[in-house]
């Protein structure tokens, strides 16, 4: 608060030095009236009060290039009211204003193709396969959402609450939601001062109920005045740059901490770099400044998704500089704005990092091709942009769920967070589908290549299972993360487990010889016969998996 106020003042004397007069007409100095010193005095406490104000209400930056507008202003008056030499100096002063005006709100004009520049996607053609034997974190944060309001009764003194922005994080090696209590109003800031704590939930199993965390916090992004989170950072950080909102992200204690990102301008006050995280104790207040590269392992999102999402812009749009983003586009494509959090996705890869996804299509209306997809580090803010198959053409996000919206027309189900992943060396979107009231009823996967190979399932596991009987059935290689050799085996069924999946059921089968099979009657409709101790002859992938996954099936044991 204090810096603010010198700050505040700095400016109110430097504003009133400008404006009032102090020369003669006849450009000769003589002593000071008191009528000036006066018309100083007041004009300095009238501009301090002003700057004091706009800067505690905006919450901006006090970096000098911040006071332009008003330097501007100032000059201007100043030239007015002054005459002779003074007038002539001012009216200098007020020129260099003006074109330093003309610069900043001509940035966006020539500076895209640094801001291209700075994003720097280092280019691949497709990430590698996912590992069946992990879940992925699927549940759609709506559904999330839904379940942690109906539990909001675990919260002491409700009313005076609600339930805050929700986002994804990994905590203790387990993907979850974290969601902070926050005040409802401003008297119910005054009356209550802290919130109890914040919600966490499973990002991975639907069935998980929200658990509630107590953990007083003082400082929050619903709090007022210095206990606003927003406004006790940039107290502390005065000439920072910010871009993004505050996020709270849990340690592996559970103790919780708010961030924001900070960067830099990429030219004059336009564009935005990440540089690094500030880190707020909400119990506290105390904070912390770290450089992306010094900032601690629990931090999964260091990079705001909304920086994320500006950088994808800058990729997508100014290839070819800021005058081809509006005429011609060539080679420009558009960020998908399907994303959950600032038009991105977070996802976690096997090693439980974090990135956010993002698929880029045409700026041409009607067409659903997509034309790349990037992963952007969580942590570091590096980029990888992914082409896919040359040779094939990858549907897009929004044609994703369009499949999904007329696969469902009836029920009027729609999809959430769709996600490319490779499943089985197939480019494949995965897709939570809720219904009209926000809850989850089943995972839709559908190829990127080929849209008619789609199957859906009440969890992603269920799906994956399908899918890869399906994309069997449909021709494509299943590879997982190697090769796949076709093999042949005579075997004898010790155990047999059936489940009813979708419109067809899966058949699990434990050999004889301790290898398990796995086979859908899509791809053997007679296999839903088969029982303990048949002898069996099957042709099966060799995928290395617990499962290997059977595309021919002979019951030797049934005549």
């Amino acid at each position: 608060m204090l810096s603010l106020l010198l700050f505040s003042l700095l400016v109110g004397v430097v504003a009133s030095a400008i404006i009032v007069p102090f020369l003669s007409v006849n450009n000769k100095k003589e002593p000071l009236s008191f009528n000036r010193w006066v018309a100083f005095g007041t004009l300095t406490v009238i501009s301090s009060i002003g700057v004091f104000i706009f800067y505690y209400v905006t919450n901006l930056d006090r970096n000098w290039t911040s006071l332009w507008a008003l330097l501007l202003i100032v000059a201007i008056l100043g030239a007015v009211v002054s005459q002779g030499m003074e007038r002539k100096i001012k009216m200098v002063v007020s020129l260099a204003a003006l074109l330093v005006g003309v610069y900043v709100l001509s940035a966006p004009l020539f500076n895209a193709n640094k801001k291209y520049e700075t994003v720097a996607m280092t280019q691949k053609v497709e990430i590698t396969a996912f590992d069946e034997t992990k879940t992925p974190a699927s549940v759609p944060p709506k559904f999330a959402r839904n379940k942690m309001k109906k539990a909001f009764g675990q919260v002491p003194d409700t009313s005076y609450y609600e339930l805050g922005h929700l986002q994804i994080q990994k905590v203790n090696d387990e993907f979850v939601y974290i969601a902070p209590v926050e005040f409802s109003g401003f008297f119910k800031w005054f009356n209550g001062k802290t919130t109890p704590g914040y919600f966490t939930m499973s990002a991975t199993d639907s069935s998980d109920n929200p658990k509630f965390i107590k953990t007083e916090m003082a400082y929050t992004t619903s709090s007022y005045f210095h206990k606003k989170v927003y406004r006790k950072m940039r107290m502390e950080m005065p000439d920072l740059i910010f871009y993004g909102d505050v996020q709270l992200e849990i340690d592996d204690e559970g103790k919780p901490h708010y961030i924001r990102t900070y960067g830099e301008f990429i030219t004059a006050r336009n564009g935005f770099n990440a540089k690094g995280i500030v880190m707020l104790d909400p119990e506290t207040g105390a904070t912390k400044k770290f450089a992306l590269k010094d900032v601690p392992e629990f931090i999964n999102g260091a990079v705001s998704p909304e920086a994320v999402s500006l950088q994808n812009s800058y990729f997508g749009n100014y290839i070819h500089g800021f005058w081809n983003s509006l005429v011609g586009k060539k080679d420009v494509k558009i960020p998908s704005d399907e994303g959950t959090e600032a038009n991105v996705s977070p996802i976690f890869d096997a090693e439980g990092h974090m990135y956010y996804f993002t698929d880029f299509t045409s700026p041409k209306e009607g067409v659903d091709s997509m034309l790349g997809y990037a992963l952007t580090d969580g942590r570091t803010g590096k980029v990888t942009y992914y082409t896919g198959d040359l040779e094939e053409s990858y549907m897009d996000s929004q044609g994703a769920l369009q499949i999904i919206e007329k696969k469902f027309i009836e029920k009027k189900w729609n999809g959430e967070m769709p996600v490319l992943y490779n499943f089985y060396g197939e480019a494949s979107w995965l897709t939570p589908v809720l219904d009209s009231n926000g809850f989850l009823q089943n995972y839709f996967i559908v190829s990127a290549a080929n849209p008619e190979i789609s199957v859906f399932a009440n969890s992603p596991n269920e799906a994956l299972k399908l899918y890869k009987t399906a994309l069997q059935r449909g021709g494509s290689t299943v590879d997982g993360s190697s090769d796949a050799e076709e093999a042949k085996a005579t075997i004898t069924a010790m155990r047999v487990f059936k489940e009813r999946v979708g419109d067809f059921t899966l058949v699990s089968i434990l050999a004889k010889d301790g290898r398990n099979f796995l086979v859908s009657s899509e791809v053997e409709p007679l296999s839903i016969y088969v029982e303990e101790g048949d002898q069996l002859a099957v042709t099966y992938l060799e995928t290395g998996e617990l499962f290997l996954p059977v595309k021919e099936l002979v019951n030797n044991s049934v005549k």
